[in-house]
């Protein structure tokens, strides 16, 4: 991915970026020592279906020596565990997979990282089980959209946003086209092809309170999502709608 002087600028204009200061650092002295780590987002969204919340999903975004690293944890509001799943999604300064991983606490956990060319995923279905492994004839710049983690879809729209858009008189102009995406869902084992497209500025309601925010549509062959977020606040993720499903994401 090449990133004229133009793009850098909207990247560091746009939002204190999970990828932005490691591409200052990549384009500095390599012999620098490395810089210490920077929390980027960090909160919790709750999940809501038909009203009421039936997950809560706690997670963190840091530049790590170069990487970015993004952790979540779901506690389903009416599960005895305290923490039913968790992942930890690394990329590099451009986008590339280092390493994803994934786990649930009855058991079972999954693996995907780069694999020569194309990626691989190591999955287990129950502590000390053999694994088993599933390639992938995708590249490494593939973004990761695992099943409920929220914050992988906020980082697939700051890609988005540094890639495909710019400011422009105060404002963000976005390619006129959607943007489409390779994805890989490693908790369902398939990859598929998504479509983010800006739509601008509406009214809606957080928690009872009307805000201004940033809406974005993210499509795929059977799904349709809105996402909201504040371009106040460094595009940061506020809300998320799924009509099909009776499911709305807020941040709380």
């Amino acid at each position: 991915m090449k990133f004229e002087t133009g793009t850098r600028r909207a990247i560091l204009w746009a939002m204190a970026m999970l990828l932005a200061s490691s591409l200052a650092t990549v384009a500095g002295d390599k012999k620098d020592k490395p810089a210490p780590t920077q929390k980027v987002d960090s909160g919790s969204f709750g999940v809501f279906i038909k009203g009421q919340r039936v997950v809560t999903e706690t997670f963190s975004v840091e530049q790590q020596n170069g990487a970015s690293v993004i952790k979540s944890q779901l506690k389903e509001t009416a599960g005895a565990d305290p923490t039913s799943q968790k992942s930890q999604l690394e990329i590099t300064p451009t986008g590339e997979l280092l390493r994803y991983e994934w786990s649930q606490a009855s058991g079972g956990s999954l693996t995907v990282y780069p694999n020569n060319d194309f990626l691989k995923e190591t999955i287990t279905t129950s502590p000390g089980g053999k694994p088993a492994e599933q390639p992938f004839l995708m590249p490494s710049t593939s973004a990761i959209l695992d099943n409920n983690f929220f914050v992988q879809r906020e980082v697939l729209v700051w890609r988005y946003l540094a890639a495909d858009c710019k400011p422009e008189a105060g404002n963000l102009k976005c390619q006129q086209d959607p943007a489409e995406f390779g994805v890989l869902v490693p908790q369902d084992r398939t990859s598929l092809r998504v479509r983010l497209e800006l739509v601008g500025k509406e009214k809606v309601s957080i928690r009872g309170a009307e805000r201004e925010l940033m809406r974005l549509n993210l499509a795929g062959e059977n799904f349709s999502w809105a996402l909201w977020l504040d371009d106040q606040d460094h595009f940061k993720l506020i809300k998320v709608a799924i009509p099909a499903d009776n499911t709305e994401v807020v941040r709380d």
